[in-house]
């Protein structure tokens, strides 16, 4: 059975042990956690990221029987800015020591803009900014192989890695056994190519497939002509095209939703699981 979970800061506002206690509750077996977005009381600075900490949050982990799927840290590695480059780096880097001593299934990243802005611009696209994430991204995934952790990439269509077949060549170049992918089949669509999400999904899958480590789970609605994420269930997304693949080659795999709200988590679960149940 594949492991559903759910990102901690679409919980309720809570203490850690809080929200974990919640999502146990209603029936989630894993959790996404983005440290700065879930936690206000204490700094998640690189230097306060210390194995003490990382060992009190894998308490709370273990007391409700709970796996920390993904350690999000989503930070624009393809910054031009070299300082905010190297901080950007070390701060990849502390997340790494902690999820090891956390026992984070990932440290999860998406892969970013050529600009200090990270946002959207048709460079994104272009052969020097894959160039400039990949040589970015490679010290960092020598630091996870030193730590014994895994990094996954997540492609998103209007970040620099946008398809499969750049997020194979990101894998191939850097040719790490600690490089992993998160596949989340929503970002790879846009307004433009939804429709031909059937071929989308298939060419991931071929690809990357043997390289997923964690799935993202959400849904998409065309709305005023844009494409507009939305808890799953709610959407067009093709997941009985997916699930067979996961139910037959990713067993026990972990998988979180996203874009849910306390009041509809439940409801995406328990829909996500019966596709999986029926795949």
């Amino acid at each position: 059975m594949m492991q559903f979970g759910i990102r901690l800061h679409d919980v309720v506002q809570a203490p850690v042990g809080e929200r974990l206690r919640i999502i146990k509750e209603q029936g989630f077996t894993c959790a996404h956690v983005a440290l700065s977005k879930v936690i206000s009381e204490n700094s998640v600075a690189p230097e306060a990221l210390t194995p003490g900490y990382a060992m009190y949050l894998k308490r709370l982990f273990d007391k409700n029987e709970l796996d920390c799927a993904v350690l999000g840290c989503y930070l624009n590695l393809a910054t031009p800015d070299e300082a905010q480059l190297r901080e950007t780096q070390e701060k990849y880097m502390a997340n790494i020591r902690f999820a090891a001593h956390l026992g984070a299934g990932v440290v999860g990243t998406e892969t970013g803009a050529p600009n200090v802005e990270y946002r959207f611009e048709e460079a994104c696209w272009n052969e020097a900014s894959l160039q400039i994430f990949i040589k970015n991204l490679r010290p960092v995934v020598k630091y996870a192989e030193q730590m014994g952790v895994l990094v996954a990439i997540e492609p998103v269509v209007r970040h620099i890695v946008c398809n499969p077949v750049r997020a194979r060549r990101v894998l191939d170049e850097i040719a790490s056994p600690n490089l992993r992918i998160i596949l989340d089949p929503v970002n790879l669509l846009e307004s433009y190519n939804y429709e031909e999400q059937d071929a989308i999904i298939d060419e991931a899958l071929g690809l990357l497939g043997k390289d997923v480590a964690v799935l993202h789970v959400k849904d998409f609605v065309i709305k005023d002509g844009r494409l507009v994420s939305v808890p799953v269930g709610q959407g067009q997304c093709h997941w009985d095209r997916i699930m067979p693949y996961m139910k037959r080659e990713k067993p026990y795999m972990h998988a979180t939703l996203e874009d849910t709200e306390p009041d509809n988590a439940v409801a995406a679960l328990n829909f996500i699981t019966e596709i999986y149940r029926n795949a």
